[in-house]
């Protein structure tokens, strides 16, 4: 329950369920099975994700017959109703319902409708009062459920908030109403300009890996330019060099290992360069034409073999080494604040770990967007091994620049590579190693790499730094949407006037009026006797 706080002159605390007039309704949604429902419906069913946080998202597209409402004894929602969700995220949250149509929408269990039935109450003032953060914090104490969360409607009946009277009720919607259309444009054009910024940040990129960022430096030095077939020559030979080097220092290993007594797993031997084939280039006719001195290559071709991450169970109090997820891959580098580990052997170390100049690649996700989304290891991130769902790219530099690897894949030309690859219909998205090897790539000297990377450097630095303070600004938003909410409901947005009825007696005489009606019934509370699938 909320903690009992002092309250303005002629406020009180309430709950919801008082406040629900004989005429009104307070009941969850309703039971409506996958076999419930049809397409061609003409009742829609709406939904937890049309839930928002004082706005109503309509993103559902679910249907069933009326003839089927009618047998399910569904209530049909009215335009102005108070949608609360009864699950997260935010648990607790609510809307008012802006649909106009007669029987033409009812909702599924884990949504509480609310219909106050007296113009008494102002249903905006208890959208607002609900989300405050008075309201939610009531809401958290008294949720339900070990691994989904949700709040019962008997508990949400309980839950106090503050009512204010009716005249005030009016006065603190107007004034929230004012401050928050001002945040929202404000809130509106960081937003626009984050998208402008994404915008120009896809521009630069498309022009370095068509060799447009760096075209006048290739005038200035064309004696470093290289022909499609000297390129691939080099690449064989750098592959060749690689492969020797890694030898020998695998057969030290397994020396060592021998000296050892033979204790623990034998050294892995490289895999041979030539398990990589040259794949054909067919499909380069639909990609951009290149400048001279670049040809498109495969990208296996510049790699070694990819390695998947480990799929040992880590936790956050972890005793041993952290383990990186796809939640730690952030705008391209690595955020460690959310980490979670688990203790692993010397061998296992050795498999899963990280060198500076690495690439982690998101393999698997249920959002396309996601998968491909990448980030470069430094020497701080040597610390840690990398989890299931991530990929580990490991270039050969004297080939292809890690920072190339790194700005070139979330580039326009191989986001579209990636997301025709990795796109599902199952639901989980995902790109496999060998589909990672067989990714089209723009290649020039390394010489022109450079140029390249310390040019977008240069560039997209700046638009990165402004991009946070606006993500910075847009926090703040709502943290002062928060703030306006906490201080309305403490009586500290309006004035009070003392010449308003107090909020007790609106409480009585909606409490006097629903006595006697109690019996029949004409307040709904259904009880369930038991929860199917929505």
């Amino acid at each position: 329950m909320t903690d009992r706080v002092a309250l303005p002159s002629g406020w009180v605390c309430a709950s919801v369920g008082d406040i629900v007039t004989s005429d009104g309704i307070f009941t969850d949604g309703d039971w409506v099975e996958t076999k419930d429902q049809d397409p061609k419906g003409d009742v829609r069913l709406i939904q937890l994700a049309d839930i928002g946080d004082s706005s109503f998202l309509d993103k559902s597209s679910r249907f069933l017959t009326r003839a089927k409402a009618h047998a399910l004894n569904c209530t049909f929602l009215a335009r102005g109703d108070l949608l609360v969700a009864r699950m997260p995220e935010p648990l607790g949250r609510c809307c008012i319902f802006p649909l106009d149509g007669v029987e033409q929408y009812v909702t599924v269990v884990d949504v509480c409708a609310v219909r106050f039935g007296t113009s008494s109450i102002s249903s905006k003032y208890m959208m607002y009062v609900i989300n405050s953060p008075r309201t939610r914090t009531a809401i958290e104490a008294v949720k339900s459920g070990s691994t989904r969360k949700r709040i019962s409607r008997g508990n949400l009946s309980r839950v106090e908030i503050p009512l204010a009277p009716q005249n005030e009720q009016l006065r603190i919607v107007g004034k929230i109403d004012e401050l928050f259309s001002e945040l929202d444009k404000g809130v509106e054009r960081l937003k626009t300009a984050r998208r402008q910024l994404q915008v120009y940040r896809k521009s630069v990129l498309k022009q370095a890996f068509e060799g447009k960022l760096t075209s006048q430096w290739r005038t200035e030095n064309k004696d470093k330019l290289e022909t499609p077939k000297q390129l691939l020559a080099r690449i064989k030979r750098e592959r060749a060099a690689r492969y020797e080097k890694r030898l020998k220092e695998w057969e030290a290993a397994v020396e060592a290992w021998k000296r050892g007594g033979r204790s623990g797993k034998k050294p892995l031997k490289p895999p041979n360069p030539n398990n990589v084939s040259r794949l054909s280039l067919e499909k380069t006719e639909s990609l951009p034409i290149l400048p001279e001195g670049w040809s498109y290559f495969h990208l296996g071709l510049m790699i070694d073999e990819p390695k998947y991450g480990t799929a040992k169970k880590c936790g956050y109090n972890y005793q041993g080494t952290g383990v990186l997820r796809i939640p730690n891959v952030i705008g391209g580098a690595i955020d460690a604040s959310d980490l979670k580990g688990a203790q692993f052997d010397e061998d296992e170390k050795q498999i899963y770990s990280l060198e500076s100049g690495d690439v982690l690649l998101v393999r698997s996700n249920g959002s396309i967007s996601i998968v491909g989304k990448c980030a470069l290891i430094s020497k701080s991130d040597e610390q840690y091994l990398f989890a299931g769902y991530l990929i580990r790219l490991r270039s050969n530099p004297a080939i292809l620049l890690p920072e190339y690897l790194a700005s070139l894949l979330p580039s326009h030309a191989l986001r579209t590579q990636i997301e025709y690859t990795a796109k599902s219909t199952s639901g989980v998205n995902n790109i496999n190693s060998r589909e990672i090897q067989s990714l089209i790539v723009p290649l020039c000297s390394p010489g022109e790499q450079e140029v390249i990377v310390e040019r977008l450097s240069s560039s997209l630095s700046a638009t990165k730094a402004v991009v946070a303070e606006i993500d910075n600004h847009l926090l703040k938003a709502k943290a002062l949407r928060q703030s306006i909410l906490k201080r309305a409901f403490s009586g500290q947005l309006v004035p009070q006037d003392p010449d308003d009825e107090p909020a007790s007696v609106l409480l009585d005489r909606i409490k006097a009026e629903r006595k006697p009606k109690a019996k029949s019934g004409m307040v709904r509370r259904r009880t369930r006797k038991k929860r199917a699938t929505a």
